[in-house]
């Protein structure tokens, strides 16, 4: 007799022995579906807020258009006759100051002669002159140039041992008050200078004229004694020099910056 072949792939049902009683399977519990309500609420709350905005849109498109108030100003009422007459050269000191600089500088006095120590024989001093007549002359012309140096006019006289040096220094002044920078440095070094005594020039502001008590010597030339006075106006800075074997007179060097600064 042939024994048929197990299949192996087939359950094996495992024997019950006759003693155990068969106790039926129960039905495995389902979990109670949650959420449900909740969406429920949820969605009948959107489609309150969407029915109740588009209420509110219909109510609006049915209400007549709120009138802006006008943009147009009140017309304003046209001045009649002529306008103002534009300044005379007199009055415009940028006319003036624009104009030839050397006819600002004051006049050399009778019964002097100019100075034959000036650099300049026609009135004007350019970049490099003006920075030959500092200590540091290379320094000073860069310092010159990123202080938008303009031009500069010069004139000078002397008689017997008394000699006098005038200077306009204009500035472009686009980005800064270089003028007023100028004087502030003048007025600095006149100040650390030993034995000198100073007095504000009126109408300037911040103008000083100062008097040196001590005078320079050297072997073989007489004592020099100096003065000094420096303001500025608008963009022009002003720097007046006083030389004599003897003590300048304080009346001398504001007599001097007085009437220079009236003709600016």
């Amino acid at each position: 007799m042939e024994v048929p072949e197990e299949v192996a792939d087939a359950p094996v049902v495992p024997v019950v022995p006759a003693d155990v009683p068969v106790v039926p399977a129960t039905e495995p519990h389902r979990p109670r579906r949650r959420g449900r309500t909740t969406l429920l609420i949820a969605g009948a709350a959107v489609l309150g807020v969407v029915a109740g905005t588009c209420v509110g849109y219909v109510v609006q498109a049915d209400r007549e258009p709120t009138k802006l108030p006008s943009l147009s100003q009140p017309k304003l009422a046209q001045s009649k006759g002529n306008g103002p007459e534009p300044l005379s050269a007199a009055q415009d000191r940028r006319v003036k100051t624009d104009g030839d600089l050397r006819r600002l500088l004051l006049k050399k006095p009778g019964g002097t002669k100019n100075a034959d120590w000036l650099t300049s024989s026609d009135g004007w001093m350019d970049l490099a002159g003006y920075a030959e007549t500092y200590t540091k002359p290379a320094g000073m012309f860069g310092d010159l140039v990123g202080s938008e140096f303009r031009r500069a006019a010069v004139t000078g006289w002397e008689t017997g041992n008394y000699d006098v040096e005038i200077r306009l220094i204009q500035y472009r002044q686009e980005e800064g008050r270089e003028a007023a920078d100028a004087n502030d440095n003048n007025l600095y070094w006149a100040d650390a200078k030993a034995g000198t005594d100073n007095w504000s020039i009126p109408g300037t502001g911040d103008g000083e004229a100062y008097v040196h008590s001590r005078p320079r010597t050297e072997a073989g030339y007489l004592p020099q004694y100096s003065a000094e006075a420096f303001a500025w106006r608008g963009d022009i800075s002003v720097e007046i020099f006083v030389w004599d074997t003897k003590p300048v007179p304080k009346a001398k060097i504001m007599d001097l910056a007085k009437r220079q600064m009236e003709r600016l």
